[in-house]
């Protein structure tokens, strides 16, 4: 091989790497464009929440009675005042009987 020919070999090797090199670097721009990582993270953030609604839903299927009683538990935690105050209501009017007695102090 002469001198000349590993030259031009040489030199369309580089003008391959070159252009190689161009190549990634404008798909690593498109990669971190920012439309690129918001649609990313969008489809991430999709993918994770049906994959959630998913397990949650074969969890539900699998064990029916406690998922009622955990969420029955939660519903009553939440609405725990309003539930007092209405039971305190209750019993004060099952206690009171007379109608002569009001709940109220005026009257």
């Amino acid at each position: 091989m002469s001198r000349e020919q590993a030259y031009r070999e040489a030199t369309e090797r580089a003008g391959h790497l070159r252009s190689k090199a161009v190549l990634s670097l404008a798909d690593a721009q498109a990669r971190i464009a920012p439309d690129r990582l918001k649609a990313d993270v969008e489809a991430k953030i999709t993918a994770t929440a049906l994959d959630g609604i998913a397990y949650v839903g074969a969890k539900v299927r699998q064990r029916p009675v406690a998922t009622g009683a955990a969420a029955t538990g939660i519903v009553l935690f939440l609405f725990r005042r309003p539930l007092t105050a209405l039971f305190e209501r209750l019993f004060v009017r099952l206690r009171n009987r007379n109608t002569e007695i009001s709940e109220i102090d005026d009257g």
